[in-house]
């Protein structure tokens, strides 16, 4: 074994130290007695492996406990699928090591099955109520970006006036927050069999529009500029239809460039035909605040 290749196994032992760790941390804090023991036969796994690396490199190195502390963190704020789906794509990396270790190690190639197993397991395992209610999310943070961020473009001419379009999109905001919220409930009510509550899916619609609405408002009242405000406006927007999409490729496994350029197409488009909305009425029709 030359020394490149003892430097990387050793990698991958500390690796699968670390993975134990978290495994085990994610299993304390599961109520789901099913869940917990999944992870737990995971986290055991892992510890196989890092004995099994240990018969070759001779040593024991300890785990990255930063890396456990932030993924226990991740799974607090985000939940356990995200941090996990988050986790495995790293195990992604080290399934395609094993592989060039194979030709020294051929017991390599079962770890890396063993990895890929576990990425299957966990996702077959976890159901988590957020994950349920993404729908409900998306519709709020989706209706919220489009409607108000074309509305505060059109107001951001046609009134030139911070203050007075912060209140105008506030009221405009909370009135649709609800309005939505309603039609969340209404339409989950009408729906069977998806594991959804009515209730939940209008509090998680109506609070994921409220909080657009909170940082689409905010520039309006913090800034004098409406010009500049609605730049930072868009800006945060952008911001938002990032963050979700990240959080959603990763815990559903779908594309993010395609669903992101997606958003933010329909609130940029948007929010540019009702810029020139309301510039050919601050022009024409004589609107002057």
């Amino acid at each position: 074994m030359n020394e490149k290749m003892k430097r990387a196994l050793i990698q991958a032992q500390r690796n699968e130290i670390t993975e134990h760790h978290v495994y085990l941390a994610l299993a304390k804090r599961q109520r789901d007695e099913h869940n917990r023991r999944v992870l737990e036969r995971i986290a055991a796994d892992e510890k196989k492996h890092y004995e099994f690396w240990g018969e070759h490199t001779g040593l024991t190195p300890p785990p990255n406990r930063t890396a456990v502390w932030k993924y226990t963190w991740l799974a607090r704020l985000f939940g356990l699928t995200f941090a996990v789906k988050f986790m495995e794509k790293g195990e992604e990396k080290a399934q395609a090591k094993y592989g060039d270790f194979a030709s020294s190690i051929p017991e390599a190639e079962g770890i890396a099955r063993d990895e890929h197993e576990h990425e299957n397991e966990l996702t077959n395992m976890i159901d988590e109520e957020r994950l349920r209610y993404v729908g409900s999310i998306v519709l709020g943070l989706n209706d919220a970006l489009v409607e108000l961020t074309g509305a505060l473009a059109g107001f951001t001419l046609a009134l030139r006036d911070s203050r007075l379009i912060a209140v105008i999109g506030l009221i405009t905001g909370v009135a649709a927050a609800l309005s939505m919220g309603a039609s969340e409930y209404l339409s989950t009510k009408a729906e069977a069999g998806h594991g959804r509550t009515p209730g939940k899916a209008a509090v998680y619609t109506t609070i994921a529009y409220i909080f657009t609405v909170a940082v689409l408002v905010g520039p309006f009242l913090l800034l004098g500029n409406p010009l500049f405000a609605m730049g930072v406006t868009l800006t945060g927007a952008l911001v938002i239809i990032m963050a979700f999409t990240y959080y959603v490729s990763i815990a559903q496994d779908v594309p993010f460039r395609k669903r992101f350029l997606e958003m933010a197409g329909l609130s940029l488009g948007v929010a540019a035909v009702s810029f020139g909305i309301g510039y050919l009425l601050q022009r024409f029709v004589g609107v002057d605040v």
